[in-house]
Formats: C-alpha cells, structure tokens, sequence
C-alpha cells in the first residue's frame, strides 16, 4: 500500500518552516524566495558530489533526497540520512566553507529550492542571532549522527534493519519504502543479503509481511524490541 503522497510546499512556507528562518519577516523571506532557484529533479539525480565546493544550500519541496557518503577502500555507498519534504541540507558549507561532506542524490522525482549562501549571509549580517538557530539545528544533526554511530556499535545487523524499517514506515503499518534493497542496506550499514536475510526472519516469525518495496508491520511491538 502506498502511502499519501504529501502535497509540495510553496517556497516561502518551505522558509516558514525551517528554524533558522522561522523568525524572519516575511518581506525578507519574500526576497529571499525571489533570489532562490526551484530545481526539479528526477529518480538519480545527483544535486552535488561530496567533495565538491559549495555555495548554496537546499529545502525539499517535495520528493526525497539521499544523504549518501561513499567508502574510498571499496566505493560502498552509505546512506546516512534521507531528507523529506520541508528538510534543509547543505547549510554546512555555510558555515565553514568546507567541500560538501557526501553526495545528495534524488530517490524519487523532487523538487528543491537552491538558496545562495551569499543571500543567507546578508540576512545573518541584519539579523546575528540567527547564527544561534543555526547553530542549534547542526547539534541536532550531530546528535542524530550520535545515535546512528551508537546503533551501529550496540546493535547487529537485524537490530539495525528493524530500526530503519519502522522509521520508513513513518507510523503507518502499511507503507511503501522509497529506496531499493541496495540504499536499504546503505542505511542499515551492512550487506543487502545481510539485510535481506534479518527481513525474511521477520516475515518467519509473523511481525511482517514483505513484497517487493511494500511493507504490512502485523507486531509492531515486537519489532520494536528487536530494534532496541
């Protein structure tokens, strides 16, 4: 069962939404929208490499965007988050100019909103406490790095991928994972097979039911221990 598409923001809401915008006016957000790009994208599309340099950073409108590192030993990728509607990324280089630290590629048709850094930067020039919202959203991303660091040393591969599993499923016991098996398997941090082998085990012993990308959770209780 697929879940509801979620209908795209307009760009200013888009703005609204996002902390570090949340307390600017709405004239400014307005010239802020007007100098921004709307980029449409498509299932592989790559938005930027890591390693590239950066100067602009990015809402989702609509669509999922993968937040994807790549090993230099074996060129396995990882997929270390997944940015729905409504979630910026790319603020980092704003902050220190440094190359972009992984690849954002499309997984889905998404629309994105490019902000220019040089646009931000004027509006934290009128308005320097908002180098605190900035500052607090990027702990929040190194907490969720914590966790995801935390899981993959306490928890095994079947842990990890009942984990990712009911994230996906955004509450819903029915749902339609938006990546393959291969960017699952980057999330969970193992092999496909690995991955594949903790689903059978779930279907095995009756807390789901699995076809293809199309999920049924029937104990969600008891997948959620196994993720603990």
């Amino acid at each position: 069962m697929t879940q509801n598409p979620t209908p795209p923001l307009d760009p200013l809401t888009a703005l609204q939404s996002v902390p570090i915008f949340s307390e600017v006016h709405d004239d400014t957000l307005n010239g802020l929208v007007s100098a921004a790009e709307v980029k449409e994208l498509v299932r592989g599309d790559v938005l930027f490499n890591e390693g590239d340099e950066p100067n602009s950073l990015h809402i989702v409108l609509s669509g999922r965007i993968a937040i994807v590192m790549t090993s230099e030993v074996d060129d396995r990728e990882s997929v270390v988050a997944l940015m729905d509607s409504g979630d910026l990324f790319g603020e980092l280089g704003l902050l220190d100019s440094g190359a972009r630290s992984a690849t954002a590629r499309a997984i889905e048709p998404t629309s994105i909103l490019e902000i220019r850094y040089d646009d931000v930067r004027k509006i934290f020039d009128e308005q320097p406490d908002l180098v605190w919202a900035a500052a607090r959203m990027l702990a929040q991303r190194l907490r969720t790095m914590d966790e995801a660091l935390s899981d993959s040393v306490f928890l095994d591969v079947t842990g990890r991928t009942a984990k990712r599993i009911i994230e996906l499923s955004e509450g819903e016991d029915e749902f339609t994972i938006p990546v393959t098996q291969e960017e699952l398997a980057g999330m969970v941090g193992a092999s496909r097979e690995r991955v594949n082998k903790a689903i059978s085990s779930f279907v095995r012993l009756g807390w789901l039911e699995q076809h293809d990308r199309n999920y049924r959770i029937l104990q969600r209780n008891e997948l959620s221990i196994r993720a603990r």
